[in-house]
């Protein structure tokens, strides 16, 4: 039986031997030149609680409520970042974000969300948005049309975000409980 996610019918479900492949390509390849390249043992993966993603969730629904009312369910998302922590040296901008020091140089994911938003051509576009930052009422979908990307012209002296990451990195964790 082939259930692969693609399937419209099964949303969310993957065989094993798919997950596997992915998996093997990505460390084969990527995490193998990664790791050469820098001389490190990076992460393979990132664990989050179910909790922390719900809430998370939950705070792009109330916040992006607060600022546009008409956005749904069906306009909001989540885009993934690849992303990789400071060197040891440069700790100190982790300073407001505390995470272990031993995730210096790993990789790492950066949730941000996402608002749908019509193009010039009239496109529904998944755009990142700041719900912190509005203008007449309406949240910002970064880099949308007709948005003033600079940070002055978004939230004034203001550099917070709507963002998740605080997640545990395998390495430097153990990887008891992975099973690809």
């Amino acid at each position: 039986m082939n259930t692969e996610s693609n399937n419209p019918l099964q949303p969310g479900t993957m065989s094993n031997s798919l997950i596997q492949a992915l998996i093997d390509n990505y460390r084969q390849n990527h995490l193998n030149a990664i790791n050469t390249a820098l001389g490190i043992q990076d992460a393979h993966s990132i664990w989050f609680d179910l909790p922390k993603l719900k809430n998370f969730i939950a705070k792009i629904e109330e916040e992006a409520a607060k600022v546009n009312p008409a956005a749904t369910g069906d306009d909001l998302g989540i885009r993934f970042y690849y992303a990789t922590y400071p060197k040891q040296e440069n700790w100190s901008i982790m300073d407001s974000h505390p995470v272990p020091t031993e995730y210096a140089g790993r990789h790492t994911l950066v949730m941000v969300p996402t608002l749908k938003k019509a193009n010039e051509t009239g496109e529904l576009i998944d755009y990142d948005f700041n719900p912190f930052q509005s203008a007449e009422g309406k949240s910002l979908a970064l880099n949308a049309p007709g948005v003033n990307m600079s940070a002055k012209g978004m939230g004034e002296d203001d550099d917070t975000s709507l963002g998740e990451n605080n997640g545990v990195l395998i390495p430097p964790k153990a990887p008891f409980g992975e099973s690809f």
